[in-house]
């Protein structure tokens, strides 16, 4: 029995050239830790599924175009999340 095979370096757009490719792990990384939350908070903050970002993050799969639009918006403004959030879960 060998370990499973894990493709930590997924490029998020496999048409890409090679330099300009994004790894979809890091893309994810970098996006989570610059909110210098964990997993579980990241997913828990922006209401993503955890265990997805896990899968993401450890190289099993890649963020649909809808996930990957969420985390740019996340790494430019998180604090428009946060409030858009917010206002969601505010009584009307």
């Amino acid at each position: 029995m060998g370990l499973p095979l894990i493709h930590p370096d997924l490029p998020i757009d496999a048409t890409a050239a090679p330099d300009g490719a994004l790894c979809a792990r890091a893309m994810v990384q970098r996006v989570r830790w610059g909110t210098g939350l964990t997993q579980e908070a990241f997913a828990r903050t922006f209401r993503l599924d955890a265990e997805s970002l896990c899968e993401i993050e450890a190289g099993r799969a890649l963020p649909d175009a809808a996930l990957l639009a969420y985390l740019q918006v996340i790494e430019w403004r998180p604090e428009a999340v946060l409030d858009a959030l917010d206002q969601e879960s505010r009584p009307t």
